[in-house]
């Protein structure tokens, strides 16, 4: 048997996220509570027996997730429990020992994860500093070929935050329809767009996609576990299947709640006061950094997240951890990407806390010299 490589960035948010001060490790927003997304749906939650729902989710909920999508169907579409579900079966329905994987990074790291834990073998497409975290269309091109069974993209970006330009859009779209290559295309961020400008789905583009999301990001609803995987009618068959041997089912009342949110007058609603979130903490965070000194950044064109480089010689995972153990700070290390000298900065929570918790910050850093 092969050898089990844990989720590195999981392990360390699940362990520590609720248990330091100040959790700058979260790439969504401030959540509602369950009053504020009934009060703005103008409903209650009465009346909702707590049974078995439908497994692949209810037809209300599954209809306007379908809506979401240019062509998008209500038999194409299988609820899950949140986006990390959906992208495992996606990857069990695809993946195989021995099969190529091409993942552009950095990226959410549990599609590469489970591809290693299944033994297939992964090329990966480097998103370029340089170029604002763009891919340069020629590594596609010249990476992906008639070996690669999947092509993993996170877009909008995590942790970049970083939306893909159309030229790399059409190449990631050229070589998948050129290899016959499928497309997983995990794209959680999408409604957290800082100009309001929703990123167009890979669904729809090429007949093998598979697109996944959710409601913790963009939404703001991250306890309620709603993701979803978007796909052709009979691919979404397989993975309702595959699903029969996971959690069977979302939960009744968190079904019923989901529909509320996407309901058409309710959606953009939640979205701008995401947006309206975002925008300040990141003009907070800007305002810091260049306060404090040390960093390089681009800042992200959606998500509640700043991919910082630091200056300084100490490892991520090293300065993360002073944060967290003497600041009672939690943040994500580049080194949890594969990228050195890199910080995930979460920028979702209310401004004067996110003040406070980058105080907390400044401190840790002059303290292990990564500023002066």
């Amino acid at each position: 048997m092969s050898t089990f490589r844990p989720f590195a960035m999981e392990r360390w948010q699940s362990t520590y996220e609720n248990r330091v001060q100040f959790n700058l490790s979260e790439s969504g927003v401030e959540p509602l509570t369950l009053a504020e997304l009934l009060e703005m749906a103008a409903a209650d939650a009465d009346g909702i027996q707590l049974g078995y729902g439908q497994s692949n989710g209810s037809d209300p909920l599954r209809s306007h997730i379908a809506a979401l999508y240019a062509g998008g169907r209500d038999d194409g579409v299988v609820a899950c429990n949140g986006s990390a579900e959906a992208n495992f079966i996606a990857m069990w329905e695809l993946v195989g020992a021995g099969d190529e994987v091409a993942i552009i990074v950095p990226t959410y790291m549990q599609t590469h994860g489970l591809a290693q834990n299944v033994g297939a073998r992964i090329t990966t497409i480097p998103l370029r500093e340089e170029l604002g975290w763009q891919p340069d269309p020629d590594d596609i091109t010249r990476l992906i070929s008639d070996r690669t069974r999947v092509i993993v993209v996170t877009n909008p970006n995590n942790p970049t935050g970083a939306v893909l330009s159309d030229d790399a859009r059409a190449a990631v779209i050229a070589a998948a329809r050129r290899t016959g290559a499928w497309i997983l295309a995990a794209e959680v961020y999408t409604g957290a767009e800082l100009s309001g400008v929703e990123t167009p789905s890979f669904f729809g583009t090429h007949e093998r996609v598979i697109a996944t999301g959710s409601l913790s990001k963009a939404y703001g609803l991250p306890g309620l576990r709603i993701g979803w995987c978007m796909t052709d009618p009979h691919t979404a068959e397989k993975l309702w299947a595959r699903s029969d041997y996971t959690t069977i089912s979302p939960g009744e009342l968190t079904d019923r709640l989901a529909t509320l949110a996407l309901d058409p007058d309710v959606r953009p609603r939640l979205l701008e006061r995401t947006r309206n979130i975002i925008r300040a903490g990141l003009d907070t965070l800007v305002e810091w950094m260049s306060d404090t000194g040390g960093f390089h950044w681009r800042g992200p064109d959606a998500g509640a997240i700043c991919f910082a480089r630091y200056d300084a010689d100490i490892p991520s995972d090293t300065l993360a951890e002073q944060l967290r153990a003497d600041h009672s700070v939690l943040v994500v290390p580049g080194w949890h990407f594969g990228m050195e000298s890199y910080i995930r900065f979460g920028i979702g929570m209310p401004v004067p806390r996110l003040q406070q918790a980058l105080d907390r910050v400044a401190l840790g850093l002059r303290k292990a010299e990564v500023v002066g």
